[in-house]
């Protein structure tokens, strides 16, 4: 049963504003209260620490020259998240778990698009996990609601597949 428009337009902005709303307000508190040297968590599990990211996730495109860096993460990024939003709004083609999964994916992406707009091409990142010789990338909460969207997403298609494979 396809979801009615005035379900996703208000989907789509209460997943906007709980994002933004705790992914900026975490931003705000890393900023004004960590430094680069950062709080070890309980056991040693990883770090609370600052790091201003002008590159993508995992700071992917760092290096490249300042100008590239607006265009690709600023402007296209812009972009590609207008286009999500006019398809999550107006298309009746997702199932409600590919829209949920994009819509969480695009309300993370905007999130951090605000922090890039706002803070001049950076994204303020600052949760580290570690488990041993294992251990992420630095990011934060906006970072989470991307994953967990694609999450839905890649769970959405194996449903999907696996209603069209015969059972062996």
């Amino acid at each position: 049963m396809p979801l009615s428009q005035k379900f996703r337009l208000a989907f789509l902005v209460v997943a906007l504003v709980a994002t933004a709303g705790c992914d900026q307000t975490s931003k705000h508190l890393a900023r004004n209260g960590l430094s680069d040297r950062g709080v070890v968590l309980p056991g040693g599990f990883g770090e609370l620490r600052l790091a201003e990211n002008p590159g993508s996730f995992l700071s992917l495109g760092d290096s490249l020259p300042e100008r590239w860096r607006q265009i690709l993460f600023t402007a296209g990024v812009g972009v590609g998240l207008a286009g999500l939003l006019a398809y999550l709004a107006l298309s009746r083609g997702p199932t409600w778990l590919s829209f949920v999964g994009l819509a969480l994916a695009w309300a993370g992406g905007t999130s951090n698009l605000i922090d890039r707009v706002m803070r001049h091409g950076l994204v303020s990142d600052f949760i580290f996990f570690r488990a041993g010789p294992l251990h992420t990338g630095i990011f934060n909460l906006a970072d989470v609601v991307i994953m967990t969207g694609f999450a839905v997403l890649l769970f959405d298609l194996w449903k999907r597949q696996r209603r069209r494979s015969p059972v062996q």
